[in-house]
């Protein structure tokens, strides 16, 4: 008994210890999400927005990438956490489309300077060159309608995935920079950092991605462990915490970053193609370095099979984030398509155990939308914007 008592004691210790770290982690994880952004809006005077916005992404998901390894990892030696691998990159592609999406979207309405837009309740207007980002979560969501069907995930998958995000950063590298006029709307350290010869932009940009990279990932694990300290003392289970609460969390620095773009108004798209840019990142690289952490754990060639509760999960998923590139393919994002994605994300968040509901839902959605795309040539205008942006860039 004696020995029970000591061990509940040193359990709860380590947990409030962990907890205790996020007074450091927290303050720490936002300032490094500050830098990158900066980075992120100087980079893109020196290539593409959508490149910059890559980069962006690449960092700003690093602790996304660390928590799915480790799940694939574990997985591949105890095949009992194989479910978990499904509950995390669902959960975080969920996030973004249902919460991150939205919340871009109402923080420009509630928070964006009053100068800036008369009706805040106006609809995001994409760029043209955003019709990179939006046709770019198109291919990798057709791809895994494949996977869903077979109801398998290895490294053939992990092969056409990284294929489809080295095509979509290609592109983007093709993409001119943003013009200089629209300098005057980045933030001051990007200014600052626009103002020296060529040589020191270059330098200055590449030691904010690299000085705000560290800082992340020196940061990342101790944020998470001291979250999920919080998660044990709260008694939140093991699988609303992988599926909800570790993305949300590992998402936090682009989420920040994207909502303080937001809140200014003219940033809103960029904003909104930060989101995108990470949904892109998580379809392809980030699911597949899940079969070959996995197969490097089991210590040969492995396939995932999943199990009917892994696949109502995927095409959930895979419903929700299709039906948000098909209201992104009109090259605006209106309110109550925001308040909608939202309210469906929430429901599902709440009463879980109608997901396949939900899913019926999506796909109602979906076929409206196709449909409205054939009698409005400008609903699906991205497909025009895209192939003329191709001509332009490429040939």
């Amino acid at each position: 008994m004696l020995y029970k008592l000591k061990l509940i004691i040193v359990t709860v210790g380590a947990v409030s210890s962990k907890a205790i770290s996020a007074i450091w982690t927290f303050p720490a994880l936002i300032f490094s999400a500050f830098i990158i952004a900066w980075a992120a809006e100087a980079a893109q005077f020196l290539v593409s927005q959508g490149l910059a916005l890559a980069l962006l992404a690449w960092l700003q998901t690093l602790p996304e990438f660390a928590v799915e390894a480790a799940i694939a990892w574990e997985a591949g030696k105890d095949i009992a956490k194989i479910h978990l691998i499904t509950a995390n990159f669902t959960g975080s592609l969920r996030l973004l489309v249902g919460l991150g999406w939205p919340m871009i979207y109402f923080s420009r309405a509630f928070l964006g300077k009053k100068h800036l837009s008369a009706n805040r309740f106006s609809p995001i207007e994409l760029e043209d060159e955003h019709s990179v980002e939006v046709m770019g979560l198109f291919l990798p969501i057709i791809y895994f309608l494949v996977i869903y069907f077979k109801g398998t995930l290895n490294l053939f998958d992990s092969v056409i995935l990284t294929s489809i995000y080295l095509v979509y950063l290609y592109i983007l590298k093709k993409i001119p920079p943003q013009e200089t006029e629209k300098l005057q709307e980045a933030c001051y350290v990007a200014r600052k950092v626009m103002s020296f010869k060529p040589a020191g932009r270059r330098i200055s940009v590449f030691g904010l991605f690299l000085f705000g990279g560290i800082i992340l990932y020196f940061t990342a694990e101790p944020f998470l462990h001291s979250m999920l300290g919080l998660a044990v003392i709260f008694g939140i289970s093991d699988f609303v915490f992988v599926q909800w609460v570790a993305p949300f969390l590992s998402e936090f620095p682009e989420k920040l970053s994207a909502f303080n773009w937001a809140r200014t108004g003219k940033k809103a798209p960029m904003a909104l193609m930060n989101m995108v840019s990470s949904n892109i990142n998580q379809w392809t690289v980030l699911v597949a370095m899940i079969p070959i952490v996995y197969s490097l754990s089991q210590g040969n060639i492995s396939t995932i099979h999943f199990d009917q509760h892994q696949r109502v999960e995927i095409l959930l998923t895979i419903a929700q984030s299709f039906l948000g590139f098909l209201l992104l393919a009109n090259m605006r994002f209106h309110w109550y398509e925001a308040l909608i994605l939202f309210g469906l994300w929430f429901i599902q968040f709440i009463y879980p155990s109608i997901r396949e509901e939900i899913t019926l839902v999506y796909f109602g959605w979906i076929a409206f939308q196709l449909i409205l795309g054939l009698v409005r040539k400008r609903q699906l205008v991205a497909f025009k914007k895209f192939k003329i942006l191709m001509k332009k860039c490429l040939f």
